[in-house]
Formats: C-alpha cells, sequence, structure tokens
C-alpha cells in the first residue's frame, strides 16, 4: 500500500494496492565511521512521479547510486519489477547523474551510440535513435561536435539523451535541469511529461522543491541518512495544513481577532486568517456575511513542500 509514515513510522494514510517498480527495504550504508543511510525503506508505484527530496549530504545520491548498483548497500534489499534485482534487468534502468560521466574527447553522435550499444541496442538503432533525440531537442548539428566544446547546458542535454535512448523502464534523474537555462529546462520538463504518459517511471532527485510540488505525485524526504517523511504530495500538504484562509472582498469590512480566527495578514482587499478550530470554516464565512460583506474568493492556503520541507528538517536537527 501507498502510506504516509511520519518519523514515529505510524501510518498515516492507506491506499489501494498497487504494482511497485521499486521496494527497498531496510537501505543501509557506512561510509567508514558516517551513517550514510540508515534503515530506509519504501515503494514507488509503476508509473509513477517519484521525488526523492532532502538538502545537501542528506543522502539521495547514495541511495540511488545503491539502487543502480554503482554501490552495495551494508544491509537492506532492493527488489525492482517483482524480482531481486540483477546485473541484466539493468538494460530497464537509466540514470541520469548530476555529475557527468562523459567520454569529453568524443564527439556526440560517437558517444550517445556507444552509450546505447552498452544498454544492449544494436549500432543502426542506436544512430537512429541518438538521431531522432538530437533533432528532437534542436541538437541535430551536434552531431560532429566533440564533448569538451559543449557548454554545461548542452552537456546536460546529451547527457538526458543518453539517459533514454534505450526507452527503460524505470528513469532516474537526479537534478536534471542543472546548468539548463528555463527555455531548455521547460523542454526536458516537457520530455519527462511525454515519457510518464507513455508508461515510463521516473525517480526525481533534487533539493529544489517547487520543482518537486510542479512535477512528483509522490515523495520520500530523506534526513541525515534517515526517513523523514514518506507519501503523495497532495496527501503531504493535507497533513501540514494549518488552517489558513484567504479571503477577497470588494470592499474590505472592519475586522479583528475574535473567537473563530486571528488576523495573519492584510493584503489590499484580502485578508489571510487563522481558524483557532478546522471545524470553523463554515462559521467564519457566516461571520463576514452577516457583516453584509461581498465575498469574491475564499479558499484554504496550503503550505508549500518548501515551507513542509524547512519545518521538518529544523524540527529533525534540533531533536
Amino acid at each position: 500500500y501507498t502510506e504516509i509514515r511520519n518519523a514515529g513510522g505510524s501510518n498515516l494514510l492507506k491506499k489501494e494496492k498497487m504494482q511497485k517498480i521499486i521496494q527497498a527495504s531496510g537501505i543501509g550504508k557506512k561510509f567508514g565511521a558516517a551513517q550514510a543511510l540508515k534503515d530506509i525503506t519504501f515503494e514507488v508505484d509503476k508509473g509513477e512521479i517519484f521525488g526523492f527530496i532532502g538538502p545537501d549530504g542528506a543522502g539521495k545520491t547514495t541511495l540511488i547510486r545503491i539502487i543502480t548498483k554503482i554501490f552495495a548497500a551494508d544491509s537492506g534489499q532492493i527488489v525492482f519489477d517483482g524480482s531481486d534485482i540483477q546485473t541484466q534487468q539493468y538494460a530497464n534502468i537509466g540514470y541520469m547523474p548530476e555529475e557527468k560521466g562523459m567520454y569529453k574527447k568524443m564527439k556526440v553522435g560517437e558517444h550517445l551510440v556507444y552509450l546505447g550499444r552498452l544498454k544492449g541496442l544494436k549500432k543502426s538503432e542506436a544512430q537512429d535513435r541518438s538521431k531522432y533525440w538530437l533533432e528532437k531537442l534542436g541538437a541535430g548539428d551536434w552531431w560532429n561536435k566533440k564533448l569538451e566544446d559543449l557548454s554545461k547546458g548542452m552537456q546536460q542535454k546529451t547527457q538526458f539523451i543518453a539517459t533514454v535512448l534505450h526507452n527503460p523502464k524505470l528513469l532516474i534523474l537526479d537534478e536534471p535541469f542543472s546548468g539548463l537555462d528555463p527555455v531548455n529546462a521547460e523542454m526536458i520538463k516537457n520530455e519527462i511529461y511525454q515519457l510518464h504518459q507513455q508508461g515510463t517511471t521516473i525517480i526525481f532527485s533534487t533539493h529544489r522543491m517547487e520543482q518537486v510540488e510542479e512535477i512528483c505525485k509522490t515523495i520520500a524526504l530523506i534526513n541525515k541518512g534517515k526517513l523523514i517523511l514518506n507519501g503523495e504530495v497532495t496527501a503531504i500538504k493535507q497533513q501540514f495544513k494549518q488552517h489558513k484562509f484567504l479571503i477577497s472582498f470588494e470592499s474590505l469590512p472592519e475586522i479583528e481577532d475574535n473567537d473563530l480566527f486571528t488576523i495573519d495578514q492584510i493584503n489590499g482587499q484580502s485578508v489571510t486568517v487563522q481558524l483557532k478550530s478546522k471545524n470553523d470554516q463554515n462559521q467564519v464565512l457566516q461571520y463576514f456575511i452577516n457583516r453584509n460583506a461581498i465575498i469574491n474568493a475564499y479558499y484554504e492556503i496550503l503550505p508549500s513542500l518548501n515551507d513542509i520541507f524547512i519545518s521538518i528538517v529544523n524540527k529533525a536537527n534540533h531533536e
């Protein structure tokens, strides 16, 4: 089942059982005396966009490298598509690391064909797919350019093509928009959406909360090597809501703190109020109707993932 869990491990949400492409249980990893990961357990549904979030050094990249067998876990198990992950299954995974692993002296075309063949493609197939993707991303004239002559953003686009060239079932992207200007970031984002619509499962790792909020359905928050929070973005925002409401008026009425709410902010003809009880929504609305206020908008303000992220990490750092 998909669940939201707090740091204490209690179940906060359960949903209908779904097929899993990744099941990780009890993953632990040390580097010398440093505990990089401790008892990490999570699941990724087939066909979803799943986000790893956390501050720099939290353990996100280490966890990804364990999934992709770059590192071996000290403890725990990774199940991929229903069975223990094996070497031959890595043709079904595309991994785009934050650090570029490119052969800088090679030309773009030969680099992509080489990596495609490592993933099991025939030479002609790798060539055709490479040319298709280069054209699709507006880079059709890059074929004979050396990688060392490309800008950081151009290298990032080439790395993305190398990651998706073999049509993987699972796509793992570690900070995929790093080095991209807004136009090219939007282009890659649209390609991610299209791959998702075609059934590709995507694991997306970043510390940029606005990107996670826009792209991911489900997240796992990691801090200091521990899984702090895991669940659907919409449900997590509901869990951490503070019962704040924004009310917009035709003309702002006289307003002051009372038994129903306290005033959080007034901005022009709008006011943000903090309810004293989560059950006071209708009473607050009636409060203003009774004062003959003309209400243009009335809606709850949910916390952003960035607000939740900062709150949880700060709390964890002080425990």
